[in-house]
């Protein structure tokens, strides 16, 4: 909460899941991640554009990244960190929470810190898990990542949805462990209007919404809620032209594509018409926020 910022002045928080096309949980019935290195990778063309926008808006961001990508193109993370970015572990190989056991994400979030922080030269503070799998069935994911060493984790949407959501969440910034206060959860941000929770946090909703509806949603956030935004958006969301598996399903096709020839130019109205900065910057760099552990 910032109630001694102007409106105008709140910073918001620009993310980005650092994933390819093929990697997306919607694929994973069509897509092995057996035949993730013989496909044709788009990542580095698009994530250079992404680091060309954010350049020519002056912005830094936070980059949830996979283990998988960082391996491949280490280049490509000490550029974002050498840039001023924020790196994040958005685990290894894209596979959600709901389909491991506890020991195993343990394993992959310890393994795939300690090579982004290999890679990138930087310590790894931030998770978000694949598809914001963090759901009622794996809330202990909260103490492993604390375990591990990470400060805080993106990995809930406050919403229904048919994929991922706990619906009764909080909406801003909270601590889900009551006895570890420096560990927090930060939500994707949603508008709320007569009880209905409004998802304005990015991904296929900035796509499918007219950019005047994301952009009002942004703003109630800030003006009433007194509260910074997060934002998110993946690199393959402004590749209109990237390939497209057969035999996906209509609605698997529509959520993936709709709109994304119009992604880019609504990021550049996005960045310019609020403030952003990275997630430890907003979040972590007063301690913790007095009012966290309680919806707001």
């Amino acid at each position: 909460m910032q109630p001694d910022i102007p409106t105008e002045l709140i910073r918001n928080a620009f993310t980005i899941d650092v994933e390819d096309y093929f990697q997306v949980s919607a694929f994973e019935s069509r897509i092995k991640r057996d035949d993730w290195p013989a496909l044709p990778c788009r990542i580095e063309r698009n994530l250079v554009r992404i680091l060309g926008i954010l350049a020519e808006h002056g912005v830094q961001a936070t980059f949830f990244t996979l283990g998988w990508i960082a391996e491949r193109y280490p280049r490509l993370i000490r550029d974002l960190v050498a840039q001023g970015h924020e790196l994040a572990s958005h685990g290894y190989a894209h596979i959600r929470v709901t389909q491991q056991d506890r020991a195993a994400f343990a394993a992959d979030i310890r393994q795939t810190k300690a090579r982004l922080e290999d890679i990138g030269g930087v310590e790894v503070r931030g998770y978000r898990a694949a598809s914001y799998s963090i759901d009622q069935t794996c809330l202990w994911a909260h103490a492993e990542l604390h375990d591990a060493g990470y400060r805080y984790s993106s990995s809930i949407y406050p919403i229904h949805h048919d994929l991922y959501g706990i619906p009764d969440a909080p909406r801003f910034i909270y601590r889900p462990l009551p006895d570890v206060p420096e560990f927090i959860e930060i939500p994707i941000t949603t508008t709320e209007i007569l009880g209905y929770r409004f998802p304005c946090g990015g991904g296929g909703y900035f796509r499918l919404y007219p950019y005047g509806l994301s952009r009002w949603a942004i703003a109630r956030v800030n003006r009433l809620d007194r509260q910074s935004a997060l934002f998110y958006c993946h690199p393959w969301e402004i590749d209109p032209e990237q390939p497209r598996p057969p035999g996906l399903s209509l609605k698997t096709r529509f959520r993936h594509y709709v709109n994304l020839h119009r992604t880019e130019s609504r990021l550049h109205r996005l960045l310019t018409d609020f403030q952003w900065d990275r997630m430890d910057r907003i979040f972590l760099t007063d301690a913790i926020h007095p009012q966290a552990g309680a919806d707001t």
